[in-house]
């Protein structure tokens, strides 16, 4: 059975639903030339729309998606937004945690009653050497030979260090429940490039390209990030291109 697509409660014009499906069809497009699985665009499409001006627009990524062949059963559209609800909550890191709220309520405001998917991935957390260990673990494979060096730069700030080892990697990043390791890259790069981050974007288009990525589809995913940005009239004057980056890897 199809779904009805509600009325969405976006009203800005730089978000009406014709501009925002040619954008969402121009990323599935571009990431149909890569040599990743195509179907993982809509987590850079929802990592980029969170950190936009406008995060409400998660809202019209979701109704696109639940129109597409395989999200015409509930179960797999329960499925569909546990993988957005985890990119939102590794988002939260990464942007704050108020545009995430605003996306993630947006979504609960067109979804259907049978849909709800009302599973949790953190219950009982601990800020355990579980914790730290899985933390220090992704820290190494994204930073390798760059991490004790990074993390030298906030010795004379070391709440910024323990909250990178314990709560951004250890709680949100290195979660593997729900998005793999290339997800979590495609979540943690486009949302930090959207907010035009020079260090941090160097940091982790570097890192993506060390988790295995190539250098031409890291493009692809940065020229997509650019892509977004442009839709809502944001300009990423400070982040280094691809090949600057590329000596570095």
């Amino acid at each position: 059975m199809s779904v009805p697509s509600p009325q969405p409660t976006t009203t800005t014009s730089s978000s009406s639903s014709s501009a925002l499906t040619a954008l969402f069809t121009d990323l599935e497009t571009r990431f149909q030339s890569t040599t990743l699985d195509p179907h993982r665009w809509y987590i850079l499409a929802m990592a980029t729309l969170v950190a936009s001006p406008d995060p409400e627009t998660a809202q019209q990524l979701y109704l696109h998606l639940i129109q597409q062949a395989e999200y015409t059963s509930s179960g797999s559209r329960q499925a569909l937004v546990r993988r957005l609800r985890e990119t939102l909550v590794k988002c939260v890191p990464i942007v704050g945690v108020c545009k995430p709220l605003e996306a993630i309520l947006a979504i609960g405001a067109v979804e259907r009653d049978e849909d709800k998917d009302y599973t949790s991935t953190r219950p009982g957390w601990q800020c355990d050497q579980a914790n730290h260990d899985r933390g220090a673990d992704w820290l190494g494979k994204i930073y390798t030979r760059n991490l004790e060096g990074t993390m030298d730069l906030f010795a004379a700030h070391k709440d910024f260090a323990w909250i990178s080892h314990e709560i951004t990697y250890g709680l949100y990043l290195s979660d593997r429940q729900v998005l793999d390791d290339l997800d979590t890259q495609l979540v943690v790069l486009p949302a930090i490039m959207s907010q035009n981050l020079r260090k941090e974007t160097h940091w982790h288009i570097r890192g993506t390209r060390r988790i295995g990525v190539s250098q031409a589809d890291v493009q692809i995913i940065c020229d997509c990030v650019r892509r977004v940005a442009g839709h809502f009239g944001v300009v990423l004057d400070r982040v280094p291109s691809v090949e600057e980056v590329e000596g570095d890897v």
